[in-house]
């Protein structure tokens, strides 16, 4: 069987450092934190109190006021850049099959605020089991693809992966897989989290995971820094439009990059912390290289899973080296975490858009706030530090782990 070729062509964005594409562009390339202290409740006696929040997000100006209040923010924030990412495309959807169209999304935590919300409210009640008709499907991972499908009449595939911190990663690959096999022509996928309340903070401060840099938040993510003390919690959500090529040159649609390849694996070493060899990260690049069919010197850039974690960052690092050997020199290595924190279970597509962006403008964008060498970080690599630098990128590959042991990796490589 000849499997299909499939590309991206639409984006659409909601992030700490933009609320649209274009505005999300902005801020990576000019290097912007997206951190600040916590407002969306009182984080005085947190550990952390400081996250990257979206900022002057209104979901009435996109949603029904009453589909608001039947909807969790991480499903608004799907909603939202789903809309952007299908207007970016220019697909006109009453011409199209919607058989043949599928809703994968992913999400690692989903409606966090309401389950926190409702359990909440019951605890402090008169032990009475009232709570709202609204709770379960506010709730449940899988409620963003659905009202994304029920927005627009899309009857494909619909369904949520939830692998952790490589959600929207393993969503992007069956997206892929879903076209490539001729089971759809157009994918609607990415990911969304809004993990940024109390029982989110509260719960990765009990880990230590981290940074309490409350002194200085905007320079609390440093991915590669030896001064690095933990992630920063961010939230958002990015989508994006898969289709099958013919299917998209028929119409003339504008291409952004071709989706050549994705790559799985599993650590099969510890709940939270990585492999210190990065032996499970060695295996995913392998993988997605091998499903794209290419050789590591045909990469230039690549979007690490950075999370500015002590382990998890020099592990990565080294998982390059030992896969990309002497062209790692060659590669502009970045972590986009550095602006917008961890966007959790939404950070595989928030991260694949500035790869394709990287790509789109001859760019790539900073890891920020670097400032003391690391010593078990080889000092050859190019991990962008500071400032955006230009060149051409052909090939670019974006990397998302999560807690458990998930590996994602998927592969872009620009049309010729």
């Amino acid at each position: 069987m000849e499997l299909k070729r499939v590309v991206v062509t639409g984006l659409g964005a909601l992030t700490p450092i933009g609320n649209t594409k274009e505005d999300y562009w902005n801020g990576l390339k000019n290097g912007v934190s997206g951190a600040a202290p916590i407002t969306h409740f009182d984080a005085s006696n947190f550990k952390t109190q400081f996250a990257c929040e979206v900022k002057n997000f209104d979901p009435t100006d996109f949603i029904d006021r009453k589909e608001v209040r039947r909807t969790d923010r991480f499903a608004q924030y799907a909603l939202v850049t789903a809309d952007e990412a299908l207007k970016d495309s220019g697909l006109e959807l009453e011409s199209l099959d919607k058989y043949r169209v599928g809703v994968i999304w992913g999400a690692g935590i989903g409606g966090l605020e309401t389950f926190q919300e409702e359990v909440v409210k019951w605890a402090q009640g008169d032990g009475q089991p009232r709570f709202n008709p609204f709770f379960i499907p506010k709730m449940i991972a899988d409620i963003a693809p659905g009202l994304i499908s029920i927005k627009y009449g899309f009857m494909g595939p619909n369904y949520t992966t939830v692998s952790a911190c490589a959600s929207s990663a393993n969503a992007i690959i069956d997206a892929l897989n879903s076209i490539r096999l001729g089971t759809t022509d157009v994918v609607i996928t990415g990911g969304s989290e809004a993990a940024v309340t109390e029982a989110g903070m509260g719960g990765f401060n009990a880990m230590h995971a981290m940074s309490t840099r409350n002194d200085d938040p905007q320079s609390a993510s440093r991915p590669f820094d030896a001064n690095r003390d933990g992630f920063v919690l961010g939230e958002g959500s990015g989508a994006l439009i898969l289709e099958e090529y013919e299917h998209a040159k028929a119409r003339g649609a504008k291409i952004y990059a071709e989706v050549v390849g994705g790559g799985l694996s599993s650590d099969a070493y510890h709940m939270t912390a990585p492999h210190p060899d990065g032996i499970g990260v060695v295996a995913v690049m392998e993988n997605c290289l091998r499903n794209a069919g290419m050789k590591p010197e045909d990469v230039d850039h690549i979007n690490t899973h950075g999370t500015s974690t002590p382990l998890g960052d020099v592990a990565e690092l080294k998982a390059i080296g030992k896969v990309f050997g002497d062209h790692a020199k060659n590669i502009n290595i970045n972590s986009t975490k550095s602006m917008t924190g961890h966007l959790l279970g939404a950070a595989g597509a928030v991260e694949a858009i500035a790869s394709l962006l990287a790509m789109q403008h001859s760019l790539v964008p900073p890891t920020i706030n670097h400032s003391a060498v690391d010593e078990n970080i080889d000092p050859k690599l190019n991990l962008t530090l500071n400032k955006a630098e230009e060149r051409e990128v052909k090939v670019a590959m974006s990397n998302t782990f999560g807690f458990g042991g998930h590996n994602a990796c998927v592969l872009f490589k620009k049309l010729d």
